[in-house]
């Protein structure tokens, strides 16, 4: 039986308590995964400053070089999986792995595969973008010479606790950074996707990586509540209800639903057509599972002719078995998720001011069975009520609500938005858009909400995260 080991500052540890991944197809035991509990993480949460004395022992020019190392590895490389029993991991392995537990599509999986080597391979890039062009030296020194004056910064943590989902394997890229920023990572992986932190975990050690900045926990919530009352920061991802108690606390930075959105502007929407494929990527690349992806379309005219558009277009993505070379949409690990989702959206469908378009365009079910697992077929609501609880909903299938409303309301109705994609020449709404504070990320013109540029912060600056500036003078 395969069994996915604790790291313990990055050496392998067998716990008695274990928990099983489950194939979503046949239901068998894929693997056992070791569980550390709270006990064991909070002892070995003090020893977090000599931890990081490891890291910092290195330059960040030689992370940098670690990192670039770990990026051909993780994508290549034969690795180790449990040391203990000599069991290791080819490249193939891993995708079949994360595959037929998270139900993510193998073209899907190799996709994400790839972000995180990007990642690791362009470093630099990375931290010159959460840095603003900083000079990297200032992280081994403690100051640098910056404009004429002299510039330190103060690190905020011994160790930076990470609380992972199952959702999509690119949201491992976010916490990448912590190692070249010299700060040990604290990870709890989700409980269907342990492959994907584990292997890059791995690939690092191999490159050169210090053990001690390497801690991988498989846990419950108990002992996720654990890392983050420990860490002196940490991220955590989840959904409205997880994350909801944690707001408030500054030293966990929140991850939860992205709400993100394309937003039509007035002198726009007659061209809508023009910005189907536009609309469509947003809401659909990897297999809607990213909080990137958008859950909203909003315009100030023809939302009937957009929600149709958008719905037949979305319709020719084909539900197909995971191992299919163009499957885009990914199967629900627990089928009874993907009914109760589509239960709650037909429930508030009862609710007068929406429109299931896709159903009543195209008819069939919105609950698909095919190759043995469970999938839900895009959506598409038309809300006439931008108040429906519809518009408000982010599900974990490429879904999307159309709503209408005047210009001059709309950035005062959108709510919170990780990404808005705002399709409009007009000056003065443009203006409007770079100073309203519930949109996080803001692309001006034709961009899928999904897209990244690497040298820009996702969401939150990790690096303002894990060190603040402080002021400093020296006599000679």
């Amino acid at each position: 039986m395969t069994h996915l080991p604790i790291l313990r500052a990055g050496r392998p540890y067998r716990s008695l308590n274990v928990t099983e991944l489950k194939h979503v197809v046949t239901g068998e035991t894929v693997a056992q995964m070791s569980l550390a509990n709270r006990g064991l993480i909070a002892r070995d949460l003090l020893q977090a400053s000599r931890n990081r004395a490891a890291l910092q022992s290195l330059s960040v020019a030689e992370l940098l070089a670690i990192c670039k190392r770990a990026a051909d590895l993780f994508v290549s490389a034969e690795l180790p999986l449990d040391p203990l029993d000599g069991l290791s991991q080819t490249p193939d392995e891993y995708i079949h792995s994360l595959s037929v537990t998270t139900g993510m599509p193998r073209s899907l999986c190799r996709a994400n595969m790839e972000k995180i080597r990007f990642v690791l391979a362009e470093m630099e890039t990375v931290l010159g973008g959460l840095t603003r062009g900083l000079d990297l030296e200032v992280l081994d020194s403690g100051w640098a010479e910056q404009q004429g004056r002299a510039v330190s910064y103060l690190g905020e943590a011994d160790t930076l606790g990470v609380v992972l989902p199952s959702n999509s394997p690119g949201v491992h890229s976010l916490w990448l950074p912590a190692i070249p920023l010299k700060v040990p990572l604290t990870l709890k992986p989700g409980s269907r996707e342990p492959w994907t932190p584990l292997r890059v975990c791995q690939a690092l050690l191999q490159a050169g990586c210090p053990g001690e900045a390497l801690g991988y926990y498989p846990t419950d919530p108990s002992g996720s509540t654990e890392i983050l009352l420990r860490s002196d920061r940490s991220m955590l991802f989840g959904d409205a209800s997880t994350v909801s108690a944690w707001k408030a606390d500054p030293r966990v930075q929140v991850h939860g639903p992205g709400w993100s959105k394309v937003l039509i502007g007035a002198d726009q929407a007659e061209r809508w057509a023009d910005y189907l494929d536009v609309m469509a990527s947003s809401v659909a690349i990897n297999g809607g599972r990213s909080c990137l992806n958008a859950s909203g379309v909003w315009t100030t005219a023809h939302s009937r002719e957009i929600a149709s558009g958008l719905a037949r277009k979305l319709a020719q993505i084909e539900i197909l078995p995971l191992d299919h070379p163009d499957a885009a949409v990914a199967a629900f690990s627990d089928p009874g998720i993907a009914r109760r989702i589509s239960e709650q959206i037909d429930q508030r469908l009862q609710q007068p001011g929406a429109v299931d378009v896709t159903a009543e365009l195209l008819g069939g079910e919105r609950v698909v069975e095919r190759a043995g697992c469970t999938f839900l077929r895009p959506t598409v609501i038309r809300c006439d009520d931008p108040e429906h609880p519809l518009v408000r909903a982010e599900y974990l299938f490429p879904f999307v609500s159309v709503v209408e409303v005047p210009q001059n309301e709309m950035l005062s109705r959108i709510g919170d938005t990780l990404v808005g994609t705002a399709i409009t020449e007009d000056e003065q709404f443009r203006q409007e858009l770079m100073t309203t504070r519930n949109v996080d990320r803001l692309n001006l013109g034709p961009i899928p909400t999904c897209h990244v540029s690497w040298d820009q912060p996702h969401e939150g600056n990790l690096f303002e995260h894990l060190y603040r500036q402080r002021a400093l003078q020296s006599a000679g």
